[in-house]
């Protein structure tokens, strides 16, 4: 997966490609499907659309010191321009410094080109932030090649979105964004950028997948297309046919450096929002529930009786979070926020992300099998990871002799001050200890190890393996298959696990 900016792609194997043919009295004629060429009014949309898309040129002065051979320049990983030094430094030897001579490096300015697009005639523009990343200077190129200074407004490394401002040398043509929501599976969509830094190039494809996750953020809802994408494109519109901004191309899956028609645009319902709290505030102020949240699997939702698995299943509630007072609990299902559907946990990260702080909202959770509806005035989500409050010391109870529990395949003791110290679990972690794992139980399986905590079974607190094995023995009586632990570790983080009881 790489940038579509970015020089640096990872290689993916590809399968063999075939070209229809027909034979006709011994000659062969390639089949073209009439449909190939596309619709009539791409060349419309383009010549309407295209003075608004623009190249972003940046540059950057790294210095390095070095002796000997000479000292390559460190970059962060990831960075945008770390396949251009790598080129130039290694593949020709540091030309035009003291290179492989000996001696320290000059420092040297090195460019990178993406692409941006216009959204307002005063000078704003939006754009990757990987394609500003860095930069000491950032320059807008118009199509007719006219270069202006620019200078950033705001960026937001979580979506990877970045606005720009230049000021206009002459009126300017802007673009207004488009509903991503409307678009469907084989819509035709046309991407304009810089490839390969040859200037404003046009091409179109269809609408492959829609809120593809990729695992690049945590609020990944990708536009996949096949409309050529390509290096530099980072940062370019991908247009709809009626000429709306439906998406800002970022990605691409490639094992050449061109396309292969496997492209990534964030989404311009995700777009639009950024850019308006950047252009207002200069950052990102996303709303926060306060609650950890993890996904509701086979074994999860028979334990608590939610048919069909849905949902996103809280594991944890911050106690100075907005969820707290509004009621809501550890294995509570959130099904509902603010009246849209949560199928999964990455739907309520991105839906509340997108909630203006201090909204109130009703949140819809499965508990016990029942729906209730509870409601929240969102906060603000801080970067800072907030420190957990401590809590009164429980007094310390016996230790008692390790118990299997052979239905789990767990060793089990009581939370005595030798064990709390051994295992370094804080104070504020009650329940009863696991000090041992059969490695061919369903416990392994599921990455439970010595030192994590029982805190409740079936959604019932237990303080010692007797508890434990109670509610196994009625689970087992109830007809259950497996029982919902939540289970704690040394510091206090959360998790639910299904583990089968027969």
């Amino acid at each position: 997966m790489t940038t579509a900016s970015s020089h640096r792609l990872r290689r993916v194997p590809l399968a063999g490609t075939r070209l229809a043919a027909l034979c006709l009295g011994g000659a062969m004629l390639l089949a073209q499907p009439a449909a190939a060429r596309g619709p009539d009014n791409i060349a419309d949309v383009a010549e309407k659309v295209i003075d608004a898309v623009v190249n972003i040129s940046t540059s950057q002065t790294v210095e390095a010191k070095g002796e000997g051979r000479g000292a390559i320049p460190q970059l962060p990983p990831g960075s945008p321009f770390e396949e251009f030094f790598d080129d130039f430094f290694k593949n020709r030897g540091g030309q035009g410094g003291k290179g492989r001579g000996g001696g320290d490096l000059t420092p040297r300015k090195t460019n990178s080109l993406g692409s941006g697009f216009i959204i307002d005639t005063s000078g704003i523009v939006v754009t990757n932030n990987h394609v500003i990343a860095d930069a000491d200077e950032i320059n807008v190129i118009m199509n007719d090649g006219t270069k202006i200074k620019a200078d950033i407004v705001g960026i937001d490394k979580k979506t990877d979105l970045a606005v720009l401002k230049f000021t206009p040398p002459r009126p300017l043509t802007a673009v207004k964004f488009g509903d991503s929501d409307k678009l469907r599976l084989g819509d035709w969509v046309i991407a304009i950028g810089n490839p390969f830094s040859l200037g404003g190039t046009v091409t179109a494809g269809i609408v492959s997948a829609k809120n593809r996750d990729i695992s690049s953020g945590p609020y990944d809802s990708y536009i996949q297309t096949d409309a050529a994408i390509n290096r530099g494109n980072s940062g370019g519109p991908l247009f709809n046919l009626d000429g709306e901004v439906i998406g800002v191309n970022t990605l691409i899956i490639s094992p050449s450096g061109g396309s292969i028609g496997i492209g990534f645009a964030v989404p311009s319902k995700t777009v639009a929002g950024v850019v308006d709290q950047l252009r207002q505030f200069g950052e990102l102020r996303r709303g926060w529930l306060g609650v950890r949240i993890q996904q509701v699997t086979d074994e999860i939702a028979e334990s608590l009786n939610i048919k069909p698995p849905r949902g996103a299943l809280v594991a944890g509630v911050d106690d100075k979070g907005p969820a707290k007072p509004a009621g809501i609990e550890p294995g509570d299902v959130v099904v509902k926020f603010d009246g849209k559907d949560v199928k999964d946990p990455k739907d309520l990260s991105r839906v509340v992300a997108d909630t203006a702080v201090g909204k109130e909202v009703e949140v819809v959770v499965i508990r016990k099998g029942q729906e209730e509806t509870h409601r929240v005035t969102l906060g603000r989500l801080e970067d800072p990871d907030k420190a957990q409050p401590a809590s009164a010391k429980a007094k310390d109870e016996p230790a008692d002799k390790p118990v299997t529990q052979k239905a789990l395949g767990l060793d089990l003791a009581p939370l005595s001050k030798d064990l709390r110290t051994r295992y370094k679990i804080k104070d504020s972690v009650k329940g009863v200890l696991i000090t041992g794992v059969d490695g061919t139980s369903d416990a392994a399986e599921k990455r439970l190890s010595a030192g994590d905590v029982i805190v409740e079974v079936a959604q019932e607190a237990v303080a010692s393996a007797a508890d434990i094995k109670k509610r196994i023995d009625q689970l087992k009586k109830d007809g259950k298959k497996s029982a919902l632990l939540l289970v704690s570790n040394a510091d206090g983080e959360l998790r639910f696990v299904a583990l089968s009881v027969q």
